[in-house]
């Protein structure tokens, strides 16, 4: 029996701007197994974005099923949305999203900050970036790291509630070749070696050609699916 994290079936989004709809997904179907590292492809304006805040509990779906980790989440509000979202769901933005004037321990306490978790919490975010290899810039702040230090501390932050779910948002997007290099390798490490599983919104093809399947959409459906 396969064990599926997440099963969205049937996504459609609806944005209404005046008088005009926009169909952002019409019907998008995705099945990602647990343990799986995959990407996501697709042309400006074929859903991708809108694919990822639904996956990532950031947004409702207009209609149609999702399930994460064994829980509807489908018809949530947006706080019950944020509490599944600090529990199941790490994110890795572009631009780091990282607090300019918080250490790095800090920024990757965050989680448990929100979560309400103070047992402990220091430990924790300090195993998680000895984990990406920061394990010697705990108390420097993102203006003293390089670009592919900062995306380490945002990867520790999105490991340190154990998720069900990593989303990766262009997560080489900001980064010079090497440390693109260094950080895709350093997420196909946790994936192999600690099961998570990596979902990476890409424009990128030579990033996801290093994942296990390619998820590509247009006109707000998936049209490919290495499934």
């Amino acid at each position: 029996m396969e064990d599926w994290v997440i099963q969205a079936n049937d996504l459609r989004k609806v944005y209404k701007m005046g008088e005009v709809e926009v169909h952002a997904l019409r019907g998008a179907n995705v099945k990602i197994r647990r343990g799986e590292i995959v990407s996501i492809m697709g042309p400006s304006g074929s859903g991708k974005s809108t694919l990822m805040n639904i996956l990532g509990c950031l947004d409702r779906p207009s209609g149609g099923q999702y399930i994460l980790d064994n829980e509807d989440v489908s018809h949530l509000n947006s706080d019950q949305l944020a509490v599944i979202r600090n529990r199941k769901v790490g994110f890795v933005f572009q631009s780091f999203n990282l607090l300019p004037r918080a250490t790095a321990l800090s920024n990757v306490e965050l989680p448990l900050r929100y979560a309400g978790i103070t047992r402990g919490r220091a430990e924790r975010a300090k195993q998680a970036l000895e984990a990406v290899g920061l394990g010697d810039r705990l108390h420097h702040r993102p203006t003293e790291l390089s670009g592919g230090q900062q995306q380490r501390v945002a990867i520790a932050r999105a490991l340190i509630n154990d998720p069900a779910i990593i989303m990766a948002d262009e997560p080489t997007g900001n980064l010079d070749s090497k440390s693109g290099k260094e950080i895709m390798d350093l997420l196909l490490r946790l994936n192999r070696e600690r099961g998570t599983t990596v979902i990476i919104v890409t424009h990128d093809p030579t990033v996801a050609e290093q994942t296990g399947r390619i998820i590509r959409l247009h006109d707000g459906l998936v049209v490919e699916d290495g499934l």
